[in-house]
């Protein structure tokens, strides 16, 4: 799962309405949170790395779109990449749920192998990034997902799910 940058509430400067992060306590070992309030996890020497197969390249440029969204919309997108079960809604939500700040937040989820795109959104901006949002996301990554460019239709949806859910 990949995370998009939120600067914390109450930051001196910081425009209102910004999410608040989880306390440092609550993040696994080799995880901080860096003074732009990015999540930064690193791995142990020997350790197999835990990244999907896509080109440094690609990884920045949705960690970029990840970030933009994420402060374009006030909502701590998430993308996950991924198995769903048979209910892919249900298996996006509880893959959300383990989100920093998940009432926050919405997750773009694709399960590469039964071709399934979910978008799902946390209780505190539900009326943001709702159903008509979420399908107008979904229908931006279709064309690129169809020509085997994951990364491109995630960077699609998550600026077009943005656009539609910045507040006015």
């Amino acid at each position: 799962m990949a995370s998009g940058e939120v600067t914390q509430a109450g930051t001196p400067g910081a425009p209102q309405g910004n999410v608040k992060l989880s306390p440092t306590t609550a993040l696994p070992m080799g995880t901080v949170i860096t003074n732009s309030g990015r999540v930064s996890a690193t791995r142990f020497p020997g350790q197999s790395p835990s990244t999907p197969p896509f080109s440094q390249r690609d990884l920045i440029d949705l960690d970029d779109a990840l970030k933009a969204a994420s402060e374009k919309a006030l909502v701590r997108f998430s993308v996950y990449i991924g198995e769903l079960g048979e209910d892919a809604v249900a298996d996006a939500r509880a893959v959300l749920a383990h989100a920093p700040e998940p009432a926050h937040g919405a997750l773009i989820a694709v399960s590469p192998n039964t071709h399934d795109v979910v978008v799902v959104s946390g209780a505190r901006v539900a009326d943001r990034v709702n159903d008509r949002v979420a399908q107008l996301g979904v229908t931006a990554a279709i064309g690129s997902f169809r020509s085997g460019q994951l990364i491109d239709g995630l960077i699609a949806a998550l600026h077009v799910v943005a656009t539609a859910a910045a507040p006015s």
